[in-house]
């Protein structure tokens, strides 16, 4: 029987007060990035560096998006450092980043203790053009394990290249929400049964492709607004 929990509130503050042990960590934080300079990174919001001027939608924003290099290096470290505590021996955690915060993340995982393992492109069909340059359309998902990784019986063979497009229309519920088949395949990194943790909840798609997945989901959210759509998401997936 798979359930779910979600708190409400700082990452960093409510992971010291868990002691549930988890099989796998699976996050997409803030990734603190969309500007080249410390002070474009201080001067706009989430929604302003992450979402196109022209969109329709008026989904709220997220704090947590103004640090520098080495604030964000020292601040995912320590959050990471935190779901190590909570992992059970041969868990994996798999960390979203894009190209400017790759070396930060990878820095940040390794200085938390997970041992890394390798880097899985996630390839974004639907993805903004560059003038003069090259689309991007890639992210990337960091995987490290704290020990060996699980050997699943029966043996699993996942994907190591990832495609999907963010959700659009009335599916989309937060600006940077990732695409639920991509997460479905994260989570089976986890065994049947098993829980998943995601201390970057947002609306909910790591919690709601654990569920389908057989596996059950441990999250905290920051926004209280965004906290609630993912409650309602989650609370509809596990009624089905």
């Amino acid at each position: 029987m798979t359930t779910w929990t979600l708190h409400t509130g700082d990452s960093l503050a409510l992971l010291a007060t868990l002691t549930t042990p988890v099989d796998a960590v699976i996050c997409d934080p803030p990734y603190n990035s969309g500007g080249r300079t410390n002070a474009a990174r201080r001067s706009d919001t989430a929604r302003g560096k992450y979402v196109s001027g022209d969109a329709r939608h008026t989904l709220p924003d997220f704090d947590g998006d103004n640090r520098d290099q080495r604030g964000y290096t020292y601040w995912l470290s320590l959050v990471l450092a935190d779901t190590y505590r909570l992992a059970r021996p041969g868990a994996s955690s798999l960390v979203f980043t894009d190209w400017a915060q790759l070396p930060a993340t990878s820095d940040a995982l390794q200085a938390a203790g997970w041992t890394w393992r390798g880097i899985i492109p996630w390839h974004k069909p639907i993805s903004r053009p560059v003038k003069d340059g090259f689309r991007r359309e890639c992210e990337y998902v960091l995987w490290g394990s704290r020990g060996d990784p699980y050997r699943h019986a029966p043996t699993i063979y996942l994907p190591g290249f990832l495609s999907g497009s963010q959700p659009r229309g009335a599916k989309r519920q937060h600006i940077t929400q990732k695409p639920l088949t991509v997460m479905r395949h994260l989570v089976q990194i986890a065994p049947p049964g098993g829980l998943v943790l995601d201390p970057f909840t947002g609306s909910g798609t790591t919690g709601e492709a654990a569920l389908i997945e057989s596996r059950s989901f441990l999250g905290i959210e920051q926004s209280p607004t965004i906290a609630e759509t993912a409650r309602a998401r989650l609370a509809a997936t596990h009624a089905a």
